[in-house]
């Protein structure tokens, strides 16, 4: 605080000062001393004023509107899956770029404005100001006050209605920007929807929980296939019409010691073997299971001279298929794909955080943060020689949460 400068004000006194006077009382009190002071427009009905005004009202007015588009493509825009070749791809591919570029330019523009309100219409000024201890007086805090008024007063903000408004507009929006997408993230773990393989929108089903509705579920291997690309006399175009993403899986498909990720595959889509139909349509489906969340499972074959020493864990003991075992391909650490396979060691790695689990042992943490072992799919070989489930999984997938059961 500055010693030199009277603070002895009585509250009338301090009643009657002007803005401008409780203003350069608060400098004098805080040791402030105003070594440059320049108004940016000192003169009325400056064009240039107008112009300065016209740039940042546009900015503004930028940022109001791309945040508008931003939201409005975050709620109306089709964004479910489409694959290459299929009415609608070239849209769902531009969900996201388009949420990205939006939102770039809602922030962008709105900080554009904000730097160009500050270095056109806030007088330019150079203060300096000597440091000081201790708590306010009453006599400062007034002044403090005045000098907030004053800055506001000089900014020339409180008498520019339009940009008032566009930077109110364009704050709120540039909130609802940031916050918005949040609310995909916000979900009920009981609000059901129709079972798929997705599951149901509950956190404990999955598309392996089709089994408990009666579907055969095939355990199918991905095999990369992409949309056939067809040229004729009307255009060219992609298509997906007799080809299938998954494929069922044999036993004698896998070597001893091997691994391979499956996904749970409904008996109405299968289009492989002596099922294959060239008219079929089943494409899109399996996507839905590849992409479903909890859905991949480790199928593993273990050596004859493993399988004699594995440990089965109890309630489990018919889960197995000789020395094939399925495992939940989700951590149960936070969620990361356990997507390794140490035949010599028999564990099973998230590469994550290095959570290990013995294959050996009903896939039992052994090593890092994951504190449950890895869910089991009951598995069995139908009358053709494919696997399928035996049964859905008894305990919930991925990191343990409230409902869990072990």
């Amino acid at each position: 605080m500055s010693n030199d400068v009277n603070k002895n004000y009585t509250d009338k006194e301090l009643a009657s000062m002007s803005q401008s006077e409780l203003a350069q009382l608060g400098t004098e009190l805080d040791g402030v001393t105003v070594a440059f002071r320049k108004e940016r427009f000192p003169l009325e009905n400056d064009p240039a004023e107008r112009r300065a005004a016209r740039g940042v009202a546009t900015w503004l007015t930028i940022s109001v509107l791309s945040g508008i588009a931003f939201l409005a493509v975050y709620l109306f825009w089709p964004w479910r899956y489409k694959a290459l070749g299929e009415d609608g791809h070239l849209w769902h591919t531009l969900f996201t770029p388009m949420l990205g570029l939006l939102s770039m330019v809602t922030v962008l523009s709105l900080g554009i404005a904000v730097l160009q309100y500050v270095k056109k219409f806030v007088p330019e000024e150079i203060s300096v100001q000597r440091r000081h201890d201790g708590p306010s007086d009453e006599i400062d805090r007034r002044t403090v006050t005045a000098l907030l008024n004053d800055a506001w007063s000089t900014s020339t903000l409180g008498r520019r209605t339009t940009i008032k408004g566009l930077l109110g507009a364009a704050g709120v929006l540039f909130g609802l920007v940031v916050v918005a997408p949040l609310g995909g993230a916000v979900k009920n773990p009981w609000r059901a929807h129709e079972l798929d393989y997705h599951g149901d929108g509950t956190l404990w089903t999955s598309g392996w929980t089709l089994h408990e509705k009666g579907v055969k579920l095939y355990l199918a291997r991905d095999i990369g296939t992409t949309a056939d690309y067809h040229e004729s006399p009307t255009g060219s175009h992609y298509t997906t019409q007799g080809l299938s993403r998954l494929v069922r899986v044999r036993p004698e498909d896998l070597a001893a010691g091997g691994m391979e990720t499956v996904f749970p595959l409904a008996e109405e889509h299968v289009n492989d073997g002596d099922k294959f139909n060239p008219e079929a349509d089943v494409y899109e489906e399996h996507m839905h299971s590849i992409h479903g969340p909890r859905n991949p499972v480790m199928l593993i074959r273990l050596r004859s001279s493993d399988a004699e020493r594995v440990i089965e864990r109890q309630g489990q003991e018919d889960f197995h298929y000789g020395d094939y075992y399925a495992y939940s391909k989700i951590c149960t650490h936070i969620g990361c794909p356990t997507s390794l396979y140490e035949a010599q060691t028999q564990r099973i790695l998230c590469p994550c955080h290095q959570s290990q689990f013995d294959a050996l042992q009903y896939a039992k943490p052994v090593f890092g943060p994951a504190a449950r072992a890895l869910p089991q799919l009951p598995l069995t070989v139908d009358e053709e020689g494919y696997f399928v489930a035996a049964g859905n999984f008894i305990e919930p997938l991925g990191p343990a949460f409230w409902e869990r059961k072990s």
